[in-house]
C-alpha cells in the first residue's frame, strides 16, 4: 500500500491528541506518576493478551539478548525518562503546551538516527530547526512591561519538562528502531514472519516492561505508592487512564513503532508531530483560550519539522 508509513503516522497524531487530553485530566487528579505507573500496567496487559490470542505466548515470542538491550534502551529512554518529563509538564502547562514541545522529537530522532543508524540529515536540517524553535518560542513567549522585553509566560519548570519529553521521545524512537531491527533477525531465524505485526506490539511490550519496572522504583523510593489506590478508586481518573491506554500505549505507541517500520523516522516523527495543530480545535471546544500566537507558532513549529527532512 502507497504511503502506508504514513498514514499509519497521521493516525498516530490523532491517537495522541485524544490520550494527552485524558491524560492531562488523570494526572491533575492523581499525579502524573501513578498515571504513568497505570496506564502502562493496563497497557501490558492488553499487549499481552493480543500477544496470547495471536501467539500463544503472553510475552512477544522468539525475543534474543540484542533486540532486549535496545528495546530495554528505548523503554528507558522512551517512556521512562521523556513520559514521566511529558506528564509532568501536562500537570505544569497542560497538555496544549506539552504537546506543543514534542515537535522537537523529530529533531532528536534525526540526529539519533544519524549517530545510531547512520540515517542521512537533508541540507534544510538547520533551517527546519530555527524554524521549529522559532514556532514554540511564538507560543510560549510574550513581551510585558515597560521595556517590552521577551519572557516565558509559561514555568520555567514547564518548559524544561517540555524539552525533556520531546528529546525522550525522540531518541528512544530510533534505539525502539534499532530494537525492532534485531526483533525481526531474531524471528526470521525462528520461522516467524518478520514483517508481521508481532514485531511493533512485540517491541512496544518490551519497552513498556522496562518503564514498569522503572516507574514502580521511583514510586516506591518516593513513598508515593499510595497513589495507586486513588487511580483506582477515583472513576473519573481510571475511565481517564483506560480511554488514555487505549489510545496511547496500546495503539498509538505500536503504531508509532509500525509506522517507522514502512518509512524512515524523520518522516514519521513529522507526521505523528501534528498532534500540537490537532490538539487545537478540541482544546477551544472546552473552554481554553487559544491565542493566534499560540495557533501560529503551533504551526509554524510543524512546518519546521517537515522542513528539517526535506
Amino acid at each position: 500500500m502507497p504511503y502506508l508509513g504514513e498514514t499509519i503516522a497521521l493516525g498516530v497524531a490523532v491517537s495522541w491528541t485524544v490520550t494527552a487530553m485524558c491524560i492531562e485530566y488523570a494526572s491533575r487528579r492523581i499525579g502524573s506518576l501513578a498515571v504513568n505507573l497505570l496506564r502502562l500496567v493496563l497497557a501490558f496487559v492488553m499487549s499481552g493478551l493480543l500477544m496470547l490470542a495471536a501467539t500463544g505466548s503472553f510475552v512477544p515470542p522468539a525475543t534474543d539478548a540484542d533486540t532486549w538491550l535496545w528495546l530495554s534502551v528505548s523503554g528507558a529512554i522512551g517512556f521512562l525518562f521523556g513520559d514521566f518529563c511529558l506528564f509532568y509538564s501536562y500537570v505544569v502547562m497542560g497538555s496544549r503546551f506539552g504537546q506543543l514541545f514534542m515537535t522537537l522529537a523529530p529533531i532528536a530522532a534525526a540526529a539519533a538516527g544519524y549517530a545510531v543508524l547512520g540515517e542521512r540529515i537533508g541540507p534544510a536540517a538547520l533551517a527546519g530547526m530555527a524554524l521549529t524553535i522559532g514556532g514554540i518560542g511564538m507560543s510560549v513567549m510574550s513581551r510585558s512591561g515597560h521595556d517590552r522585553r521577551l519572557h516565558f509566560k509559561l514555568p520555567v519548570r514547564g518548559v524544561l519538562l517540555g524539552i525533556g519529553a520531546g528529546v525522550g521521545q525522540g531518541v528512544g524512537l530510533v534505539f525502539s528502531k534499532l530494537g525492532m531491527m534485531h526483533y525481526s533477525a531474531s524471528l526470521t531465524a525462528s520461522g516467524i514472519d518478520p514483517d508481521s505485526w508481532i514485531v511493533p506490539f512485540g517491541a512496544s511490550q518490551m519497552r513498556m516492561a522496562v518503564a514498569i519496572v522503572g516507574f514502580t522504583a521511583v514510586l516506591a523510593l518516593t513513598g508515593r505508592l499510595g497513589s495507586l489506590r486513588r487511580g483506582l478508586t477515583d472513576r473519573r481518573a481510571a475511565v481517564s487512564i483506560v480511554l488514555g491506554t487505549v489510545f496511547g500505549p496500546f495503539l498509538g505507541v505500536a503504531f508509532s513503532l509500525m509506522a517507522v517500520r514502512y518509512t524512515s523516522s524523520g518522516v514519521a516523527s513529522t507526521i505523528m508531530a501534528l498532534t500540537p495543530v490537532i490538539i487545537l480545535a478540541p482544546a477551544a471546544a472546552m473552554g481554553q483560550r487559544v491565542t493566534a500566537a499560540e495557533a501560529a507558532g503551533a504551526v509554524v513549529s510543524v512546518a519546521g519539522v517537515a522542513l528539517f527532512f526535506v
